[in-house]
């Protein structure tokens, strides 16, 4: 799972988390002051090991990018789930799991092309997209999604 860095506006400690609890209000483990996350947010990098326990522990709706490094659309749509990450920061969890070297979450999903985006809440799948998306499309859904 990957990890952040985040420097304290008080006391100027860096503190280091888990990508997957950026959602959750933290605080500086020095002075105790809530950590600015939005300028850090960036999706959750899951693995067969996490996935299920980061979608079923979620207290946000999750949106699950399944990729393949060696896809073109997936790279292409790689950017845009990153901004979705900021944009999104504090509504939704955005996380991304690479299907070439973690098959058993794409099985699981029943997963038979790249990019699937899955739209969760309290760890169900409400929706699923398989392709690639323009920006808008994927923010007017990812609305919809919140919305419902």
């Amino acid at each position: 799972m990957n990890t952040l860095i985040v420097a304290c506006p008080s006391c100027k400690t860096k503190n280091k988390m888990a990508a997957s609890k950026q959602h959750l209000s933290p605080r500086c483990g020095k002075c105790h002051t809530p950590l600015p996350m939005a300028g850090y947010a960036k999706p959750v990098e899951l693995t067969d090991q996490d996935a299920a326990q980061v979608i079923r522990e979620a207290d946000l709706p999750l949106l699950l990018d399944l990729y393949s490094p060696n896809c073109g659309p997936c790279r292409t749509m790689a950017p845009v789930i990153d901004r979705l990450a900021h944009q999104f920061f504090g509504r939704a969890i955005i996380a991304k799991i690479d299907t070439s070297t973690n098959s058993l979450t794409a099985r699981h999903y029943g997963i038979r092309g790249v990019p699937t985006l899955i739209f969760l809440k309290n760890g169900q799948v409400v929706d699923q997209i398989v392709g690639a998306l323009p920006e808008d499309a994927l923010v007017t859904k990812l609305n919809n999604f919140l919305r419902s």
